[in-house]
């Protein structure tokens, strides 16, 4: 029946359009500053970005090819019975052809070697420990189920000290700083995500990980978890606020630190009155 070519092809089509259409519309795409769609807010996302790119056009040249063998096929070779109720063109069977079978390992492996090398330098720079930064720990952030535990050296400058500041699901971070941080998971495996500077790195049980990035537009932002780790995953989505100035992210440091202590000592103060 060609009704199935005929469907297989308006779905085709319809794919291809919103292929084409989500690059110019600031919603289908990846997300950005609000009022400004189209600026990607971290050094590593225009890289990031354009990597993206190569990959969906070469996979949308890909699918636009495989799409349109796939249709003609279906509607050139469908079934047709003839007036005495038997199919006019018996199939014919056969066991595969090595050449095509060779072709069609070579192109994709071609394809995937590119891919590898053009993006090693990108990746060398994210994700090697060699790359990373030679800057003070911006903060020691661990996955659990289910939310971020961050941890932010006090004011001596060191972590796991008596001055440490803790948040929950809350980062901040200064505009145009490099923000170091290294990430734990204290259960499962965590994805520490945040979309609008196209970071991603698992937080893995029993590692502390590296991870920087940067952000050249003051303002919030979200972290989320991007692997599905249990029945509250939906809650471990968090709120990443870059600050204009180093004084103002030391205002709400010290803000932050002077409420901690006074809820430190209302629960001392409430365990003693016991």
């Amino acid at each position: 029946m060609r009704y199935w070519s005929i469907l297989f092809a308006v779905a085709a089509v319809f794919s291809v359009g919103a292929f084409v259409y989500a690059p110019f519309s600031a919603d289908w795409w990846l997300p950005n500053v609000a009022g400004d769609p189209y600026h990607v807010v971290s050094t590593f996302g225009k890289e990031i970005d354009s990597l993206y790119f190569i990959i969906l056009g070469i996979t949308g040249v890909a699918f636009i090819g495989t799409q349109i063998v796939l249709v003609w096929v279906q509607y050139r070779y469908v079934d047709e019975i003839g007036p005495d109720g038997k199919p006019t063109r018996p199939a014919q069977y056969f066991h595969g052809s090595q050449r095509l079978e060779v072709v069609w390992t070579i192109i994709p492996a071609a394809i995937l070697v590119f891919l590898a090398l053009y993006q090693m330098d990108t990746w060398a720079s994210i994700k090697l420990r060699s790359a990373t930064p030679r800057v003070p720990v911006l903060a020691e952030i661990t996955g659990r189920q289910f939310q971020w535990v961050i941890k932010y050296p006090g004011p001596d400058g060191k972590l796991n000290t008596a001055d440490d500041l803790f948040t929950v699901s809350d980062l901040h971070f200064v505009k145009n700083q490099t923000a170091l941080i290294q990430l734990k998971s204290s259960d499962v495996l965590h994805s520490f995500f945040l979309p609008q500077m196209r970071i991603k790195q698992d937080a893995v049980p029993g590692m502390t990980i590296p991870v920087w990035f940067d952000a050249d537009t003051a303002g919030h932002y979200e972290l989320v978890c991007a692997e599905l780790c249990g029945w509250g995953h939906y809650k471990m989505r968090g709120h990443v606020t870059v600050h204009e100035t180093e004084e103002e992210f030391q205002k709400w440091q010290a803000d932050q630190l002077a409420e901690q202590n006074r809820s430190q000592l209302s629960m001392a103060s409430e365990s003693q009155g016991r």
